[in-house]
């Protein structure tokens, strides 16, 4: 009834802070981190690694940073099972601001590049493997990328020590039957590695694109307490641990936190399926201008959203 093989990463923290800049109290990180473990969650992406240099600390939570001090004044040692990541953007931060594994609570680092940023990925990734962390590569905006440059970045991977490499559907933008055909070729193309996904709900699809790649073979799932996360949201983590129907998987805790904590949190964040995102992953674009008109005292007015964003496309074209 299930693949022992698969494991789940909550990324509640780390993709739901892109809504409110990672201003998240500590009682409320707390509350996730307990549930997930709690829960048998396999790995909690608590944040991003970045350099002060990219992103200002006036502007942006401890969650943006995940500084040795503050991840411990959540998690301890983190004595748990569960075991901890942050996300490391391309350009955003310098291998100095990575220290040795030995010196943090943090597992694993995240790596998350572009089809352009291919090389640089690989180095960060294997740089972040020789300090002793588990590594993958999150190639982002897939949606986007030609079959020809994708071949090619898939190639260079498959020369690369690291082990884990991630299908994201950055835009919420694909179907079951891309899915498919795009595992397929990472698995043809990385044969000796697992695959992982990471999926966005703009057109409510991210929980069946999931299924759709645990089919394909998939072992890493992303997912996020009530799919809290950027724009749209992600897949749930606990439609995820349901449908998974792992004995060591416990949704229980994780419907306690949403109750306790994810719900109140909707009265100040706005999350989730709404058409001005809709209309973005229909139309494979980044989702930042429906974030903004979701912020915007028109956020209702879909209809001029929809045109002007049909019309700003066809000049494009």
């Amino acid at each position: 009834m299930f693949r022992k093989e698969i494991k789940v990463m909550d990324c509640t923290i780390r993709d739901g802070g892109l809504q409110n800049c990672w201003q998240f109290s500590d009682k409320f990180v707390k509350a996730v981190y307990d549930a997930c473990v709690e829960a048998g969650v396999d790995y909690m992406e608590i944040g991003y690694k970045s350099s002060e240099n990219a992103y200002s600390k006036k502007e942006n939570g401890p969650w943006k940073f995940c500084e040795e001090a503050d991840l411990r004044r959540i998690v301890g040692d983190n004595n748990t099972n569960m075991k901890l990541a942050a996300m490391a953007d391309i350009g955003r931060i310098s291998f100095d601001d990575i220290p040795p594994k030995s010196e943090s609570v943090l597992d694993m680092i995240r790596v998350a590049c572009y089809d352009y940023q291919i090389d640089k990925g690989i180095t960060l990734a294997e740089h972040c493997m020789d300090k002793g962390y588990e590594v993958c590569i999150n190639l982002m905006a897939v949606s986007t990328v030609t079959e020809m440059v994708l071949d090619q970045a898939l190639i260079d991977l498959s020369k690369s020590r690291v082990t884990t490499i991630y299908l994201v559907d950055s835009f919420g933008s694909m179907y079951s039957e891309q899915i498919a055909f795009l595992m397929n070729k990472y698995k043809a193309a990385l044969p000796d590695k697992t695959i992982g996904f990471h999926g966005h709900n703009n057109m409510q699809l991210a929980f069946a694109n999931t299924i759709e790649t645990i089919i394909q073979g998939a072992n890493m799932l992303d997912g996020t307490i009530l799919g809290l996360g950027r724009g749209a949201g992600n897949c749930g983590t606990e439609l995820l641990l349901t449908f998974l129907k792992n004995p060591k998987y416990r949704v229980k805790p994780i419907i306690k936190v949403i109750q306790d904590e994810i719900i109140p949190l909707q009265k100040e964040l706005s999350w989730g399926y709404y058409i001005p995102y809709l209309v973005t992953g229909y139309l494979n674009l980044h989702p930042s201008s429906a974030i903004k008109w979701m912020d915007s005292d028109k956020r209702d007015d879909y209809m001029t959203f929809f045109e002007h964003t049909i019309d700003s496309r066809k000049e494009l074209e």
